[in-house]
This record gives C-alpha cells, structure tokens and sequence, in this order.
C-alpha cells in the first residue's frame, strides 16, 4: 500500500496542495481501491498496538475532555490562515498602561537584582510594594479588589520585571499563574470567594500552590506521593484524612495560604455520588492543624522563595475542598480549564 505507484502520480501530489476537503474529494476513490491491501497491513497492526497502550485513566480522559479549541485547530486541519488570527488582537485598557507606566518602573526601581541574590531575599519595602499595588492578583475580578488585568497585560508586566530582576519575576509571576485566585473566582464557593479573595488581593495573603511532588514531579495524573481518604467524623459530617509531600513550592515559604492536590480515595462509597474520587484540591490556611511547611529549597542559586508542603493524616473539612464536597475529583479539570493560560505567560 505505502509504495503503491498511484500514491505518487502527480495528480495525487498535487491534490495533496490543495484545501484539505478538496484533497480528500479527490484522494478517497483513489484510496478505495486499495481497501483490502490497507485492512490486511494496518487492521493487525492496529490491534497489536492498542493491546500494547495501557487504557485512558479517568484523570488522562478529563484532560482530554477540558477546555476548548482555538487557532490551533486550523493547524492541524492543515487550513491554516493569517485571516483566523485576526481577532486575536492585544490592547492594554487604560489602567493596565497606567500600571505599566507607574507601578511597574517604581518597582524596579526599587530591586537591586545583585543584593537580592546575596541576600537571597527582597527587601522588606519591596515585598510590602509588591502586596499593596496588586503585583500578586493582577487576574483577580476587581469587584474583588483585584486589579483585574488581561492575560497580554500580565505578561507585559512580567516581561519587564523579569529584565530587571529574574527573581522578582518569578515571584510575581506564580500568584497570577498557579496561585488560587482564579480557581476560586471559578470554581469556589460563595463562601470561599468571601473568605479568601479580599485577602488575596489585599496582600495579606500570599498564596502558593502544591502540587510538585518527589518522584512524580508536576505530573498530576501520576500522583502518588499525596493521598486523601473520605472519612466520617464523629459528628457524622464528611472529611477527608490526607498525607501528602511535596517539593519545589514556589512562595510556599511566606505563603499564607497553600492550594494542595491530592489524589482522593473513597473505599467505603461514603460520597454517595455527590462528588466523586481523583484528583482534588483543598484549600489550606497555613496555621491548619498537620500542615508543615518546611526548609527552604536553594532553586540553581535563584533567590525566589521555594520549599516543601508536607503533612501527615492531615484532617481536611470537605468545605476546605475547592467548591465544596460535590466538586471533588474534579481538580485537574480545574488545572486544565483555568491554570493553562497562566502557565503559558
């Protein structure tokens, strides 16, 4: 089949030019002739390979299932065109030139890229700008106080501060990427969007998220150093016991607060269909009973801040679950939906 003569006449070449449905018109009554010849070398190959790959797990099936399509879809349609990215047009709004012009070059200003790395440390004048001026929720809503700033407008800031100093970058960059600001706008409840994103936006709380681990990494579908059990409390109301470690923590030394993923058991069946077990995401304060917040990590002599989360049988209320009991196992739909852009700036 792969050397038949008829592939390579120049009618068919030069189909293979043409716009993919024409070329498909054109190529399949072709291709039909060969029908046996393909069942008989690609069927048997294709089983053998199927029985080889292990099967989609639920998690690998939820990534495939977030998020949606864009530009990208023409590229592998092979209809690519310049017209398509026309609507993809980055402005900056007038306030997000305003910080440009003001906060961002004050900021600057204010770091010292080689005192910061013999001090592996900000002063404490720059970490105070830093909370007050909304550096660290640049993406959250401003009815939350926030400033409320475009994915182009975050990484403009980014691109400026990271010239001035690598480690400030990093910093500023991970509340407005992995912190979980945007997950609460989402996905949280009522309850938590009253809870933490004031105090988010206000600085007083710095976030980091856990979910890089020792041997699996960030991979998330490969947890298998972060574990949580539903149990029943002795007033009745569901929990969740979780042992969890985790490395290379960005912020998680001045965090106030600690996004986890965990992957989540439920042998006894005790959710009862509302929410289900996989990948979760709870939301910890950094006084929570268990949570350890350990020694700082030396990141290739980088001087952001970067440690390890860890906890042992660490009792989780299920209203410290990222929008409540019902959204368990749901979390890395929410890493795929919502932290992707981020992770691309």
């Amino acid at each position: 089949f792969f050397s038949s003569p008829q592939l390579h006449s120049p009618s068919v070449m030069l189909a293979a030019q043409r716009p993919l449905v024409a070329q498909h018109a054109r190529a399949a009554p072709r291709l039909a002739l060969h029908r046996p010849a393909r069942t008989f070398l690609l069927g048997p190959a294709y089983g053998l390979a199927k029985k080889m790959m292990p099967p989609i797990s639920a998690t690998e099936k939820a990534a495939l299932e977030s998020g949606g399509v864009s530009f990208e879809r023409h590229i592998f349609a092979g209809t690519a065109s310049v017209a398509a990215l026309r609507p993809y047009r980055n402005q900056l709004s007038a306030a997000e030139q305003a910080f440009l012009d003001h906060e961002v070059p004050e900021l600057c200003a204010m770091l010292d890229d080689h005192q910061i790395m013999t001090d592996k440390d900000f002063p404490p004048e720059v970490w105070d700008f830093m909370r007050r001026k909304g550096f660290f929720s640049m993406k959250i809503k401003t009815e939350w106080g926030g400033l409320g700033f475009s994915a182009y407008a975050v990484s403009r800031v980014l691109r400026v501060v990271q010239s001035r100093s690598p480690s400030a970058g990093a910093t500023v960059a991970v509340p407005n990427s992995l912190g979980p600001g945007e997950l609460l706008e989402c996905y949280g409840t009522p309850a938590q969007r009253e809870r933490y994103l004031p105090r988010l936006t206000n600085g007083e709380l710095i976030p980091c998220f856990a979910l890089t681990a020792p041997h699996s990494g960030s991979d998330a579908a490969s947890m298998t150093e972060s574990d949580g059990y539903v149990v029943k409390g002795e007033d009745g109301r569901l929990g969740i016991r979780c042992s969890f470690k985790k490395r290379y923590i960005t912020l998680a030394p001045v965090a106030g607060i600690v996004g986890l993923a965990f992957n989540l058991h439920d042998p006894d069946d005790l959710l009862k269909g509302e929410g289900a077990p996989g990948i979760t995401i709870a939301l910890l304060e950094r006084d929570h009973p268990g949570l350890r917040i350990g020694r700082r990590h030396d990141p290739m002599g980088n001087a952001f801040m970067n440690g390890t989360v860890e906890g042992t049988d660490v009792y989780i209320p299920m209203d410290a679950v990222l929008g409540g009991q019902s959204q368990t196992g749901r979390g890395w739909t929410f890493l795929m939906e919502q932290l992707s852009e981020g992770r691309g700036i």
